[in-house]
């Protein structure tokens, strides 16, 4: 992006662009919004400049004060939290080769949170962290906020030794709201609540 200004003809639809297939990095740096986003996202933002210069973007409010630095890993829309600028190169490498970095992984933009939440139980079992495995065949709400949740353990492509002999993955979450005595943000107060999804079974067949 040669200026700043540049920016105006995009919109505008003076420059139409290149379609490109590398990653690009987004990362919440608003600090209007919040002054944690900044302060945490600013240096994670600047580790990921150095290594993938022209594709790591400092961004608006994207949700999610509490899990400053908040990255987006697109075009997966991958939303990471609680990044510290030491991990940053490590989610980097990891989607070049087509994972993902679970322990601080939020979830897919392109899924609705229980299966969001369905995903990071079934990867904390041990399943496949490739970022095109997991996906849902299918969605069920169930009474009392609870939801039954069948993934898919493998993409159209190879699956891995581990999940070649599973057919599906059946997961069952609630969600639930809890009340935490803790500022969260910077511009939080306490006491707050924060929404919380609890496994109940998880059967691979």
């Amino acid at each position: 992006m040669p200026t700043d200004e540049y920016l105006l003809d995009v919109l505008a639809g003076k420059d139409p662009g290149t379609v490109s297939n590398e990653p690009v990095y987004l990362v919440c740096t608003h600090g209007r919004h919040d002054a944690c986003c900044a302060v945490r996202g600013r240096p994670v933002a600047a580790a990921l400049a150095s290594a993938h210069p022209g594709r790591t973007w400092e961004c608006s409010h994207i949700g999610g004060d509490r899990f400053a630095a908040n990255v987006v890993v697109l075009p997966h829309g991958l939303f990471y939290g609680h990044v510290p600028p030491t991990r940053a190169g490590e989610l980097a490498r990891q989607y070049d080769q087509g994972f993902v970095v679970p322990d601080l992984l939020r979830g897919s933009g392109a899924f609705i949170p229980p299966v969001q939440a369905a995903q990071h139980f079934a990867r904390a079992a041990g399943h496949s962290p490739a970022v095109d495995h997991l996906f849902p065949q299918s969605v069920q709400q169930l009474p009392n906020h609870h939801w039954r949740i069948l993934l898919a353990p493998t993409s159209r492509e190879a699956p891995t030794s581990r999940d070649a002999a599973i057919g599906s993955i059946s997961v069952e979450v609630s969600a639930h709201l809890d009340t935490v005595n803790a500022r969260l943000t910077c511009a939080g107060t306490s006491p707050t609540q924060i929404r919380r999804f609890e496994l109940h079974t998880l059967t691979a067949t």
